[in-house]
């Protein structure tokens, strides 16, 4: 009995020497917190547009407990950061904290910008102050740049209208339609587009020195940013009302079908149309020109022409679609319901297959007429060798193909720059896009 009184109260005080030394608090001058950041940055975030939420631990690391007297943000609240400290947010004037020794808060932090008047991103920063009891003051720093953009949502043109900013435009909604009775003028714009959003066309677009992306500015890791990844938005669609288009010296990337041409007509030059969800240019039934143009990296084919009259010249088709094996053809072309006619001159084709040009009949009974001249081509199946001229026929064992025709293709950060190198060659026959 004795023995077992004196475990109870060898117990009892054990546990309050561990209830004392978890409820003891010091305002001793060196007692501090440790955080895990002691910055927190957010990408280029365009102005009224929240961000995503980041988070930091506040550790107390000391032998005592420390009570945080005030958590608060410096310019309360004009910067436009949101805090919430361990399932509290913060007021303007702050809140009191107890962390015990060897526990942590873990911070939130959010921020939607306000509007300014600058054309370039300007700096969006404050403080967040943590005064302790004994009277020290520990900042972490928030920072983000903004940019003020030009918000459009479901936009309807109904009359010829011509849109040329240097402010961005960040497309919500259903994005752009063009109506049959009208043509829309895009000129030197960058235009953003928010998931689900794109630009219809049942009239005519006409676009000169205009970059179509999604419109996430920030990374999906570190080493990868939005931009880089396919599906942000839902590409350009021209359907059967519509005419004329012409696409120059503009670029299309990042969306899931980039471009789809239905019974239309579309001229397109030094244009870049690349890493889309579905195809780069899918075209049906359509009369299409495409010169000095680059169609790359597209989970579909980079460029399909289904029953088309087409002209491909000093193009460069490559498909190396990084997020999927099951990729598409760098070049389609069939007589899908409707007869081909194809011209395909100084155009480079290739990618990691060992055939990435894929013509192939469908109906016996319509045309299906082609010609290849001066191009490097990578396929290992010619059905007709007399509508070939000229051609370098690309294989897996040449000492410059694939990937090595090209500047970079880092495969790791999926960064790619598709202009030729020196060393392929494309380069000394002219052939694909300069």
């Amino acid at each position: 009995m004795i023995r077992r009184l004196f475990f109870f109260f060898a117990l009892a005080c054990a546990l309050l020497t561990a209830c004392s030394d978890n409820d003891s608090f010091s305002t001793a001058a060196g007692n501090r917190l440790t955080f895990s950041k002691d910055t927190v940055s957010f990408d280029t975030l365009f102005s009224a547009v929240p961000s995503i939420t980041k988070t930091f631990w506040v550790h107390n690391r000391t032998s005592d407990g420390i009570r945080i007297q005030s958590a608060r943000l410096e310019r309360t609240t004009q910067s436009g950061y949101r805090v919430n400290v361990d399932g509290t947010y913060l007021d303007p004037v702050g809140l009191d904290f107890e962390v015990r020794k060897g526990d942590s808060l873990l911070v939130f932090v959010e921020v939607t910008t306000r509007e300014g008047s600058a054309p370039e991103p300007r700096l969006v920063e404050d403080d967040l102050i943590f005064t302790l009891e004994n009277g020290t003051q520990q900042r972490v720093n928030l920072r983000t740049y903004t940019w003020d953009a030009r918000r459009i949502t479901s936009l309807v043109i109904n009359n010829d209208t011509t849109i040329e900013s240097t402010t961005p435009l960040v497309v919500y909604g259903d994005g752009i339609t063009v109506q049959p009775s009208a043509t829309l003028t895009l000129r030197n714009t960058t235009l953003y587009f928010h998931d689900g959003a794109g630009i219809s066309v049942h009239g005519q677009l006409k676009a000169e020195g205009c970059v179509f992306r999604g419109d996430r500015l920030d990374r999906m890791f570190d080493y990868l940013p939005y931009d880089r990844v396919s599906g942000q938005w839902a590409g350009l669609d021209f359907t059967s009302t519509s005419k004329d288009n012409e696409l120059n010296s503009c670029e299309i990337r990042n969306a899931w079908e980039a471009i789809i041409c239905d019974s239309t007509s579309i001229t397109m030059t030094n244009t870049v149309v690349h890493n889309n969800r579905g195809a780069g240019l899918y075209a049906r039934n359509s009369a299409v020109v495409l010169s000095y143009c680059q169609f790359t990296n597209a989970m579909a084919d980079c460029l399909a022409l289904h029953g088309c009259e087409a002209v491909v010249d000093h193009c460069t088709l490559a498909q190396f679609y990084p997020f999927s094996a099951d990729r598409g053809a760098a070049f389609r072309f069939t007589n899908t319901n409707m007869p081909l006619l194809l011209l395909c001159t100084n155009t480079l084709v290739t990618g990691y297959e060992d055939n990435v040009v894929m013509g192939e009949v469908s109906d016996s009974t319509v045309a299906f007429d082609y010609r290849f001249a001066n191009c490097i081509l990578r396929t290992d199946s010619v059905p007709d060798a007399e509508r070939f001229k000229d051609i370098l026929w690309e294989t897996p064992k040449d000492s410059v193909q694939g990937k090595r025709h090209f500047r970079t293709v880092d495969e790791d950060n999926l960064y790619y720059n598709f202009a030729i190198d020196s060393i392929s060659p494309a380069f000394l026959r002219d052939i694909g896009r300069r």
